[in-house]
């Protein structure tokens, strides 16, 4: 998987949303090595205590542009609030003038409490968008259900689409939304447009991941492009193919047919999901 500039989101208060992704970007290889335990004990959310009121949720987050008091959870860690932004976990002073990103343990259990509560916010995420504005490879009876950043020029994107009947066969229902890595105004970003405007987005994808050339006159794809790229920054993407679960988990880049049903498998059952996305 080839990696990204970590990007640029909102959070310019005290951190800017590059720094805030860039760690949980670092993050997401924690989860997966350091503290493989974090998936296997299901995280309850923290309540919110009595004593944690709107005006402190308020004073929270006072400086931090586009965040709101009820984006304010509390944590274990008294004087610390989390703050949660789309797919992203930050951790904010009680007086709103200290803010960190990273990871929280419980070292008692070993549990990776970030990382069950940044999976939860993925998958709400995920689950809040909308069908109609991706492209959907599907199984007459799918078994689970990925969502896959794509970039039309990426090697390891086109290695992963020229397995599509493959991955359909073992039963993986593969939602694409595009991530072109380049970013606005590029030759990535004009393909993926263009595959956008298509009659055929299926095909359309098909044929520009084989590096063939797709062009519709009067190419107008609108913001669906910028949607995607949005929400992908959202929810820490670092580079393509990207791929998460119905979950929420960021299990990683290109991986076969075999290896991604095994890795979805195992997500769904460390998150106690039960059936898959239908």
């Amino acid at each position: 998987m080839r990696i990204v500039a970590p990007p640029a989101l909102m959070l310019a208060a005290v951190l800017t949303l590059a720094s805030l992704t860039m760690h949980n970007q670092v993050a997401t290889a924690q989860d997966k090595s350091a503290v493989s335990a974090s998936r296997a004990v299901p995280v309850k959310p923290v309540a919110k205590p009595a004593g944690l009121t709107p005006e402190m949720r308020a004073r929270a987050v006072a400086k931090l542009p586009g965040a709101s008091p009820n984006d304010v959870s509390a944590t274990p860690i008294p004087g610390i609030y989390e703050v949660t932004m789309g797919g992203l976990i930050a951790y904010v002073s009680e007086d709103g003038k200290y803010m960190f990103s990273g990871n929280v343990y419980d070292l008692d259990s070993q549990v990776n409490l970030t990382a069950a509560r940044r999976n939860n916010a993925r998958a709400r995420v995920l689950a809040a968008a909308k069908e109609d504005q991706m492209i959907i490879f599907s199984p007459a009876n799918p078994k689970m259900t990925v969502t896959v950043f794509t970039d039309v020029d990426c090697g390891f994107c086109r290695k992963f689409h020229g397995q599509i009947a493959d991955y359909n066969k073992a039963g993986v229902r593969v939602r694409y939304m595009f991530y072109p890595r380049t970013g606005p105004g590029t030759d990535s970003w004009a393909r993926a447009e263009q595959v956008w405007c298509a009659s055929d987005r299926r095909e359309a994808l098909t044929k520009a991941k084989r590096g063939e050339n797709v062009t519709v006159k009067g190419c107008k794809s609108g913001p669906v492009i910028k949607s995607h790229y949005d929400m992908g920054e959202g929810l820490g993407v670092e580079g393509t193919p990207a791929i998460f679960t119905q979950n929420g988990d960021y299990i990683g880049g290109y991986m076969s047919p075999t290896d991604l049903v095994a890795a979805v498998q195992k997500s769904q059952a460390s998150a106690g999901v039960a059936g898959s996305l239908k």
